[in-house]
């Protein structure tokens, strides 16, 4: 195993505010710039339905994640997206450690 993870966090845009979800990601992404471990993330959106969109985060290690997450600045920087945390989903967030890639 590579040891990467990827973590999935899953959102639902209210009807209209789909450039909010944009807007708080590239907020968010400016600030995590340079995050210790993190190695990128995307914003994806659903071609099935455009008001759900996934947060895909790259990171180097389960030790680099769960050391940001735990840490005083992760819950501040990620808040502006928290309100579209598609909590009917559960789970709503998920973190995969990469098995295999070509």
């Amino acid at each position: 195993m590579s040891g990467t993870v990827r973590v999935v966090v899953h959102h639902r845009a209210p009807e209209g505010e789909w450039t909010t979800v944009r807007e708080a990601y590239d907020t968010i992404s400016e600030q995590l710039e340079g995050t210790p471990g993190l190695l990128g993330n995307e914003l994806l959106r659903s071609t099935l339905d455009p008001r759900s969109f996934a947060v895909l985060s790259r990171w180097k290690d389960l030790d680099a994640f769960t050391e940001w997450e735990r840490g005083s600045g992760h819950r501040g920087t990620t808040s502006p997206l928290r309100r579209f945390q598609d909590r009917d989903r559960t789970p709503h967030f998920e973190v995969y450690e990469v098995d295999a890639a070509w």
